[in-house]
C-alpha cells in the first residue's frame, strides 16, 4: 500500500489541491486550513455546502504570501493580522479567529455576492473531526461503479488517498483503532468519517453533478450512517511524500 495523492488547502472550503509532500505535526498537516472566510454579520465560518462557488477558487500559501485565484481576479499579498479576534460558530463549537487585512475580503465578497472577511485559525481549529483523513482508491472505484461515473477523490477532501493491489473496497472501515505508518509519520485511526451533501459537488466548479450521498446510503452497513473514509490522529510527526509506503499495525 502506498500514498497515491496528498491533498489539502490553506483556505477552508477552497479547492482541494494536490501536493507532492506534506509535513505532519500532532496538530495536523502544515499549511492545511490555516485561513477561513467568516460571515461578519452572523459570526460564522462559511460552509462549502452553503457556498459551493468557494470550490471555484484555488489558494496557495508559501509561508508568507497568500495567493487566491478566483474566476474574475487573482489576489496575492502577505496577510496582515489585525487586532480583531472573532469568536465564531464552527459546526456548533466556538473557534477564536484573528481577522486579517489584505485584498481577499473584497475579492471573495464580490465572488460570493455577500460580505465576508478573511481570518486566520490556529492549526486544527477549523477541522471537523480528526486532523487527518484517508480514503482508498479501491473504495473510490467501488463508488464509481455505483454511480456509473468517475469519482474524483478531491470530492472527499482527504489528506491522503492510498492505493495498493490487494485493497478491497471500503477496507478502511476495518482500520479503526489501528496504527498506520506513512512516510516518516505514524497515525492512529480514530473513526469513520460521516459525509454530507458537499460530496455531490464537482470539486472544481461547485456544480451538483453526482448523487454520491445517495450512493453511499445504498452502500452503508446495517445500522450505519452515510460515511466514507476514516480520520486519524498524528501520534508520530513526520514528512510524507507521494509514493511513500503505508503500513498498518496493531500496536
Amino acid at each position: 500500500m502506498h500514498v497515491a495523492r496528498i491533498g489539502f488547502t490553506p483556505l477552508k472550503g477552497g479547492r482541494h489541491r494536490a501536493h507532492e509532500a506534506v509535513r505532519l505535526t500532532r496538530r495536523g498537516p502544515v499549511g492545511d486550513r490555516m485561513f477561513c472566510l467568516v460571515d461578519p454579520d452572523r459570526d460564522r465560518c462559511l460552509r462549502t455546502v452553503e457556498s459551493p462557488t468557494l470550490l471555484q477558487t484555488s489558494v496557495a500559501w508559501d509561508g508568507t504570501v497568500l495567493t487566491a485565484e478566483l474566476p474574475a481576479v487573482t489576489v496575492s499579498a502577505a496577510p496582515v493580522p489585525t487586532p480583531e479576534v472573532r469568536e465564531v460558530d464552527y459546526w456548533g463549537r466556538t473557534a477564536a479567529l484573528r481577522v486579517m487585512d489584505g485584498p481577499w475580503a473584497a475579492a471573495y465578497s464580490t465572488h460570493l455576492g455577500r460580505e465576508v472577511v478573511l481570518a486566520r485559525a490556529a492549526p486544527g481549529e477549523v477541522v471537523y473531526g480528526a486532523v487527518v483523513t484517508l480514503v482508498t482508491r479501491s473504495s473510490l472505484a467501488r463508488l464509481a461503479e455505483e454511480v456509473g461515473a468517475r469519482v474524483d477523490g478531491a470530492r472527499f477532501r482527504s489528506t491522503f488517498e492510498l492505493d495498493g493491489d490487494d485493497l478491497a473496497p471500503m477496507v478502511e472501515r476495518d482500520w479503526v483503532g489501528r496504527r498506520l505508518r506513512i512516510g516518516d509519520a505514524e497515525l492512529r485511526i480514530r473513526g469513520i468519517v460521516p459525509r454530507c451533501a458537499v460530496v455531490d459537488l464537482d470539486p472544481a466548479t461547485g456544480v451538483r453533478d453526482l448523487p454520491l450521498v445517495k450512493a453511499l446510503a445504498s452502500l452503508r452497513q446495517p445500522g450505519g450512517g452515510v460515511v466514507f473514509g476514516v480520520d486519524a490522529d498524528v501520534v508520530v510527526p513526520g514528512q510524507v511524500t507521494t509514493g511513500d509506503p503505508a503500513e498498518l499495525s496493531d500496536r
